[in-house]
């Protein structure tokens, strides 16, 4: 595929999966607190929790697969984690050129186009989506580390816990959190608590639903405990659709990385309207 091509694709992926939302301009409502029925929903939920990877760092060679509509193409690159800090996603062309570089941290999202030499650098709260739903680096870090979270929180502690429900499916329990027009919802296997797939929806009555859905299909030794190594991710909206594929290959806990990229001056800075009417144009 042309690099033309591969830049359209798999470096505005993951704009389109931050800006496909930009027009909801309501916020939700003030969250509201449901208080498990059981204590054995608490048990449960403690118990999907303790499954959570304790490694700081995590390094990993990556296959990243980009779907939308009739286009797919299937990229080479790295991943590089470290817990409660940075996301990073290096992706090659040809397999030896770094073309693209997915950045996020716990104050921006940076999006590299090394080819054409220009990024996009904006903070979390810059989109209205991001912000009214409470969705931040914390929660793309519990994407990424098979983790529940609660929208615009660190983490999941003692007393976010009854924030949850719990509903028994046969061999695996469905875990929720609504907050007025957002829902999230977890499937996550009875027996062990690992969580096999993620779900965060807007609900819209006239402009249509969107959601985030998130499938753990794999996973592999780190530690003492399991990390996903095979992740599908689809975003679906009224208008589009747009499924990426991660999966990782010689996980491990490398920690000799610089957890900021700097933007030579020689980059063009692009802003979100601009990559949004790219994603609009393919």
């Amino acid at each position: 595929m042309k690099i033309r091509s591969f830049l359209r694709m798999a470096v505005l992926a993951t704009p389109l999966l931050l800006v496909s939302c930009h027009s909801h301009k309501k916020s939700v409502e003030e969250p509201k607190v449901v208080v498990p029925q059981t204590v054995e929903q608490v048990k449960f939920i403690e118990k999907v929790n303790a499954t959570a990877q304790t490694a700081q760092f995590v390094s990993s060679k990556l296959k990243f697969t980009v779907e939308y509509g009739p286009q797919q193409i299937t990229l080479t690159g790295s991943l590089h984690m470290k817990r409660d800090d940075v996301i990073r996603m290096q992706l090659m062309a040809f397999g030896f050129v770094e073309a693209g570089r997915l950045e996020f941290t716990k104050d921006y999202v940076l999006i590299m186009d090394r080819i054409n030499k220009q990024y996009l650098k904006a903070p979390y709260n810059y989109v209205d989506f991001l912000r009214n739903s409470g969705i931040n680096f914390y929660t793309l870090q519990a994407l990424f580390w098979n983790e529940l979270f609660v929208p615009g929180k660190q983490g999941v502690d003692s007393t976010s816990v009854n924030r949850f429900t719990t509903t028994n499916g046969g061999e695996d329990v469905i875990i929720n959190l609504d907050e007025g027009k957002m829902s999230y919802s977890w499937l996550a296997d009875q027996q062990n608590g690992r969580i096999k797939m993620a779900n965060i929806a807007y609900r819209d009555s006239y402009r249509g639903n969107t959601q985030l859905n998130w499938d753990y299909r794999g996973f592999d030794k780190m530690g003492n405990k399991l990390f996903p190594s095979d992740m599908g991710v689809t975003l679906t909206t009224p208008e589009k659709e747009v499924k990426l594929g991660v999966k990782l290959t010689y996980i491990g806990n490398e920690s000799d990385w610089e957890t900021r990229t700097t933007v030579s001056d020689k980059y063009r800075e692009v802003t979100v309207d601009e990559i949004l009417r790219r994603v609009m144009a393919l």
